[in-house]
């Protein structure tokens, strides 16, 4: 039924091929969109689950292991975050979850830092939204792809991404760099 797009998916197709009367189903969701609030509520939840103990580890952050976490449970649960990546359903799964991701990103990147003893060069909001979109980007480009590189490889080049930034990602030599004045 993914191939056919979340849109053209009616009732009648989930309940036949979940075996399951029409009542039934509506006796549990009001429509195919509840049905899809929960499973993206579920995932959302399951692998908030997985990555605590990873941010947990290390305060200092940048190991890597969050981003291998995630990568493991999307290649585990993938038609449901090829779903929500995508933007199907009217982009509810996709915004639910970068604001979910953001809100959590953000708290752990200001804990991280005061715990540190250090200050942000930028808003932490930005700074989070900014790292939760190229990570959604990167796995959602992942799950489509075939075949798709090892997990290991990904997360070694997002790693080197988040310790060096895009200038030195792009080839040049950070030592050189000046930030822009305004």
């Amino acid at each position: 039924m993914l191939e056919r797009g979340y849109s053209s998916i009616t009732v009648e197709d989930i309940t036949t091929r979940a075996d399951l009367g029409r009542a039934t189903f509506y006796a549990h969701y009001t429509d195919k969109d509840a049905l899809f609030e929960q499973i993206v509520d579920e995932v959302i939840a399951d692998m908030q689950v997985r990555l605590e103990p990873v941010f947990g580890k290390d305060g200092r952050g940048f190991t890597g292991q969050a981003i291998t976490a995630l990568f493991h449970h999307a290649a585990q649960e993938r038609d449901t975050y090829r779903v929500i990546l995508r933007g199907e359903g009217d982009g509810l799964g996709l915004r639910r979850f970068v604001d979910d991701r953001s809100a959590r990103v953000t708290e752990y990147f200001t804990h991280r830092s005061d715990a540190e003893g250090v200050r942000m060069r930028i808003d932490p909001e930005i700074l989070a939204r900014a790292w939760v979109g190229e990570i959604a980007t990167v796995l959602a480009w992942w799950l489509e792809s075939d075949p798709r590189a090892p997990i290991d490889d990904i997360t070694d080049e997002l790693l080197n991404l988040s310790l060096h930034g895009r200038y030195w990602a792009s080839g040049f030599d950070a030592e050189g760099a000046q930030p822009p004045t305004s």
